[in-house]
C-alpha cells in the first residue's frame, strides 16, 4: 500500500517519503503489517491499547501522523481502542468498504493510506461517531512518561 514517493498535505507542504514494502516488513510486526497494509483485523480484547488509559497521542504506526488523542478515548465494550472524533479530520480518510458481507466505513491514515479501522455512527456525544481502531496500527507517545 505505501509507496517511496512523496505526498502533499492539506496545507500544500510534503510530506516525508514513505516506507517501501520492505522497509515496513523489517520495521513492522507481522500483525502491524497485515492490519495496516491488507486491511487486517486483530482479535478484539487482544491489542495493546484497547484498554489503556493513559494521556497522549495515538500516531500512525506506519508514518507517525498524530490520528486520535486520549481525550476523545472511551470504552465502548467493542474490544478495542476506541474514539469519539480524530485529533485532526484532514489525518483520517474514511472510505465505503462493502467486504465480509457489510457495509461499512473504513478508517485509513490519509497521509500513507494505512488501514486504521472502522467508523460507525453509535458513539457518544459531541459526535455520535465511534472511531473503532486496531492497536496494531496505532504509536500512542504517552504524557504520562
Amino acid at each position: 500500500m505505501a509507496e517511496n514517493t512523496s505526498t502533499s498535505t492539506s496545507s500544500g507542504e510534503v510530506s516525508e517519503m514513505l516506507p517501501t514494502d520492505d522497509e515496513l516488513r523489517a520495521r513492522l510486526t507481522a500483525e502491524q503489517y497485515q492490519v495496516t497494509q491488507n486491511a487486517g483485523t486483530e482479535r478484539p480484547y487482544s491489542g495493546k491499547y484497547w484498554e489503556t488509559t493513559r494521556d497522549g497521542v495515538y500516531h500512525c504506526v506506519v508514518c507517525d501522523v498524530p490520528l486520535f488523542s486520549s481525550d476523545t478515548k472511551f470504552d465502548a465494550g467493542c474490544g478495542w481502542p476506541s474514539f469519539y472524533a480524530p485529533l485532526q479530520g484532514e489525518n483520517i480518510e474514511n472510505r465505503v468498504d462493502n467486504s465480509h458481507g457489510m457495509s461499512r466505513t473504513e478508517t485509513v491514515c490519509a497521509n500513507c493510506g494505512a488501514h486504521l479501522g472502522h467508523v460507525f455512527p453509535d458513539g457518544p456525544a459531541p459526535t455520535g461517531d465511534r472511531f473503532c481502531m486496531n492497536s496494531a496500527s496505532l504509536n500512542l507517545k504517552s504524557t504520562d512518561d
